[in-house]
């Protein structure tokens, strides 16, 4: 299997000398993790079999833990599942799509933060006022937000997907409103909304955008069953990147091949890049630094977790204590013990050592 390591190893001469006027320290964060992770570099664990009479010992290098590494962070993917799961409720679920027109994406890319702020502020503003004002609603909903900010081609593309139960919660008769079709709401009607408080939030970051930004913006609302499907969609990309290992095809005379599958006919279909703009194309999807890529809003949110237990009683829902999810372990070659963790070296970090460094 090709690498993103041995691609970063080969072909980071090549970007340095391309892009180097616009990696930030996040790209050179990201790269160095790609490179070191699962080696010796970041140190090691040592294991050992738990029976006695077995003296088998096992050096494990640590894993790098950077969010866009495709090798890693398993465990984390499962462990989020398993705190969406605990939230499901027994309703229809729709997965809404809010896109940023492609004439917008160039003032995203150089003011990211605060673009990405305003896209979480009109999402979460429109679905909250259409869930108050709508005829077969009229309540506050809960909603769970992931940002995106790539196209299935792997292009910068930001995007807001929206996991939302079908239902509204009515704070003053303490009343439970669901839905019993497969239809939310107006699309066209979203899209107009969205667009509007976006302009409003854009205008009131004092972020000035190009003249032509289209009238007519994007929205999407699919239904999504009883929900967990859209979750496992979303938690594909939370912690492992924007490209799997297994979709990169070929490298060959300086030049990547990887496959992704068309959304539009859902067919596979490849596209191929010089080295260096591969790895650019990823970097473009390293998001600022301790940026919180996903946020639940209404009673989904962490601090309203007292009017999603009435949702739940009136739903009833039986609520199961959470149970930690222990980590894989794996056996031992003696196939009578499991291997146990005894101790954990880690070398210091780039960032560390530089942190050092710097005068007091």
């Amino acid at each position: 299997m090709i690498t993103l390591a041995d691609i970063v190893t080969l072909y980071k001469p090549q970007l340095l000398a391309r892009y180097s006027d616009s990696l930030l320290p996040s790209h050179h964060k990201a790269l160095r993790a790609l490179v070191q992770c699962r080696t010796s570099a970041l140190g090691e664990t040592h294991w050992e079999c738990d029976q006695e009479q077995c003296n088998n010992t096992v050096r494990v290098p640590i894993s790098c833990g950077h969010r866009n590494c495709p090798r890693c962070q398993n465990h984390e993917v499962t462990v989020w599942l398993d705190r969406q799961r605990e939230k499901l409720l027994p309703v229809n679920y729709f997965l809404l799509t809010f896109t940023l027109p492609e004439q917008l994406r160039s003032v995203a890319w150089l003011n990211q933060r605060k673009v990405f702020d305003c896209l979480f502020k009109a999402v979460s503003a429109t679905l909250k006022q259409f869930a108050r004002t709508s005829e077969h609603l009229g309540g506050d909903a809960g909603m769970t937000l992931v940002l995106h900010t790539h196209s299935r081609r792997l292009d910068f593309h930001p995007h807001i997907h929206v996991v939302m139960p079908g239902g509204v919660i009515d704070h003053y008769r303490k009343t439970w409103t669901g839905v019993n079709d497969r239809y939310l709401f107006n699309e066209f009607a979203l899209a107009k909304v969205f667009r509007a408080k976006f302009l409003h939030a854009i205008n009131k970051a004092g972020i000035v955008l190009p003249v032509g930004a289209p009238q007519k913006w994007v929205a999407h609302c699919q239904y999504a069953g009883r929900g967990e499907s859209a979750l496992k969609y979303l938690a594909r990309y939370l912690y492992r990147g924007v490209i799997s290992e297994s979709s990169i095809i070929s490298n060959h005379n300086g030049y990547i091949t990887f496959q992704y599958k068309d959304s539009d006919s859902g067919q596979l279909k490849t596209r191929v890049l010089p080295g260096a703009d591969f790895l650019w194309t990823l970097l473009r999807h390293v998001l600022p630094r301790s940026y919180q890529r996903v946020r639940h809003f209404g009673f989904l949110h962490h601090n309203a977790r007292v009017w999603l237990q009435r949702i739940q009683l009136m739903l009833h829902v039986p609520v199961k204590p959470r149970v930690a999810r222990a980590k894989v372990r794996f056996r031992c070659t003696c196939e009578q013990g499991s291997m146990k963790l005894v101790a954990v070296f880690r070398r210091p970090s780039f960032e560390w050592l530089e942190a050092r460094a710097l005068p007091r």
